[in-house]
């Protein structure tokens, strides 16, 4: 093997035959000429970093919105602490860090302000006009709506980040989904420059896809606990997390409740990760798997929890849905979110001419499902301050 067919990571490593190869891109869709000192994916990494859509992350809603305190998680945080989460994983695999880091980064780009209730407002919106997906919008974000670059509309990124953005979760083609199933700006976009919709994500992105569920089940408990939705006491019959509590405070009997939750979360983090490397190690072992392609065509992911720790996640994420993210407190900012969202998109569709200018000029020379759709992309990239305060300047008659 010549050093150029090498797959070469940070600091020089020398990464697994499977890892996704910087050298090895199926490239850009618009041609551009390499950097001298990073590699695909690392420009990739900073092109996310630098969108206007990764800075809006800051005053978007993870669960609480953004004025319900300072500490609480946002999109922003969350983010990063995904992308740490994936660069150590792929650390350990011999993977590209440099694209993990990148998905990871990118996976909420496409989210509405106030979170899960804003997506569902808007989609419900839309469903007259195609609905609305956030990874169909994160792929709009990074193929149109970013305008930066004087050759081009969005980002240009790899193929392999595209790839991983739209199929990080797994295949999008399967028995009993077909393409009209799928959100339109996937589907053209995949006519346009195959995305192989049909096959499994890089390893890199299903460590992204991974690193997000580690992130946000542990930084949920954090959260909820600092808002008082549960106790400390009300984890200890869950699987896993109650044993870590117990041997925290077995370990430090007189330790504060602050620090009892970062060591718990802290521990809980650890187990999952080391979990995560030894079942796709298992599965790796399995597959003997020669190429980035191999890993593709298995019938299942290779980034895996094990049938254990899946089991527990299961009974963490139940625990999570009853008493946090069904919690009255919860409730009753999600059902304003959604009036919010609702009322911008009826008011703004119906008078396209209160739009800013910008858009107010996508959207003229539209039908009625374009001019949907520019609403839509206006609404999504929103941060919650800016809906709220755009909802009181529309309908508020002393605004």
């Amino acid at each position: 093997m010549s050093e150029q067919d090498k797959a070469i990571g940070r600091d020089g490593r020398v990464l697994a035959p499977y890892a996704s190869n910087p050298h090895a891109s199926r490239g850009r869709l618009h041609a551009e000429a390499e950097s001298a000192t990073r590699s695909p994916y690392q420009r990739d990494r900073d092109r996310v970093i630098h969108s206007t859509a990764f800075r809006r992350l800051k005053h978007k809603t993870q669960v609480f919105v953004y004025h319900e305190g300072d500490h609480y998680r946002t999109r922003l945080t969350h983010t990063l602490e995904v992308a740490q989460i994936a660069r150590s994983i792929c650390r350990t695999l011999a993977l590209d860090e440099d694209l993990a880091e990148a998905l990871a980064l990118a996976h909420d780009l496409g989210h509405t302000p106030f979170g899960h209730a804003g997506e569902d407002a808007l989609d419900a919106a839309m469903k007259p006009f195609g609905g609305f997906d956030h990874n169909a919008q994160t792929l709009r974000i990074l193929t149109k709506l970013e305008h930066r670059y004087a050759a081009f509309d969005g980002l240009n990124l790899t193929w392999e980040a595209l790839e991983g953005a739209v199929k990080h979760n797994g295949p999008l083609l399967k028995p009993g989904v077909a393409p009209t199933d799928l959100p339109a700006a996937i589907v053209e976009f995949s006519g346009d420059w195959d995305l192989e919709l049909d096959t499994w994500a890089g390893p890199e992105a299903q460590v992204a896809a991974i690193s997000d569920d580690i992130a946000y089940n542990n930084h949920d408990i954090d959260d909820g606990l600092r808002a008082g939705l549960f106790h400390v006491d009300d984890l200890l019959p869950l699987p896993l997390v109650g044993d870590i509590i117990r041997a925290v405070r077995q370990r430090y009997p007189t330790l504060d409740q602050a620090r009892l939750i970062h060591e718990t979360v802290r521990r809980l983090i650890n187990v999952m990760v080391e979990d995560v490397v030894a079942e796709t190690t298992r599965r790796l072992q399995a597959a003997a798997p020669a190429s980035v392609d191999d890993l593709r065509r298995l019938d299942r992911p290779v980034v895996a929890f094990s049938d254990a720790l899946t089991r527990d996640n299961d009974v963490l994420k139940s625990f999570l849905f009853d008493r946090m993210y069904r919690h009255w407190r919860v409730n009753r900012m999600t059902s304003k979110a959604r009036r919010v969202v609702a009322d911008l998109f009826s008011l703004l569709f119906r008078e396209p001419e209160c739009l800013p200018d910008e858009w107010r000029s996508r959207a003229k020379p539209q039908d009625e499902r374009g001019r949907a759709r520019v609403v839509a992309d206006y609404i999504a990239g929103m941060t919650d301050n800016f809906a709220l305060e755009e909802h009181r300047r529309l309908y508020d008659l002393y605004a």
